[in-house]
């Protein structure tokens, strides 16, 4: 298919996101294993993660733009993975209270299965203190066991412990829809949402 992107993740904020500019948008997540850390700086981190997920699903498909892309949250330098457990994400978001933590989306493009093209947006985020009362209530709706940091900005709930935020907010829901427009005129204008490529 002439101009097919394919997003290599399964999550459906970055589906919706990404959504929105391509209503033909494919979806094929990675198979492979994320390594856990090893020593490098938290950005290389994530934007290996996300050459590894683009890398593998373009092996497949060398005739799309595919997109790789991985989020992480820091706090103090340290990496806040998703929550396995109601306990675990109460002791991330009591870390979280009061306090100002970074997000950093990674994505990598991988252009006719050879061209690539890694970066990495981060957003800083700073919460309002919690209560351990409302910490569990939002766990009770079970949005924070599928996010990294153990809550999601776009929630209902999630939205009203953020008290600032400095950079792209779509960054923080996991994807950042300016800093990929702005890498994809120069790298694969071809693929630019329509209305925006030119004649």
């Amino acid at each position: 298919m002439k101009n097919s992107i394919i997003l290599a993740s399964a999550s459906p904020r970055r589906k919706q996101l990404l959504g929105m500019l391509y209503p033909n948008l494919s979806i094929i997540p990675s198979s492979v294993d994320e390594p856990l850390p090893n020593g490098e700086a938290p950005a290389d981190y994530a934007m290996h993660l996300a050459k590894m997920k683009a890398a593998n699903v373009a092996e497949r498909n060398q005739n799309s733009l595919v997109i790789g892309s991985d989020t992480i949250v820091l706090l103090d330098d340290i990496i806040l993975g998703k929550p396995l457990s109601k306990e675990e994400a109460f002791d991330i978001l009591r870390k979280l209270s009061g306090r100002r933590h970074t997000v950093i989306s990674a994505v990598c493009l991988i252009h006719r299965g050879s061209d690539s093209k890694t970066f990495f947006e981060s957003t800083g985020v700073t919460f309002a203190e919690l209560s351990d009362d409302e910490i569990n209530r939002y766990i009770a709706t079970g949005s924070p066991m599928d996010k990294a940091g153990a809550y999601g900005i776009q929630d209902d709930l999630g939205a009203l412990f953020v008290q600032k935020i400095e950079g792209d907010y779509y960054n923080v829901v996991g994807f950042p829809l300016h800093r990929f427009y702005t890498e994809l005129k120069s790298f694969a204008p071809d693929y630019l949402p329509s209305g925006f490529q030119k004649p």
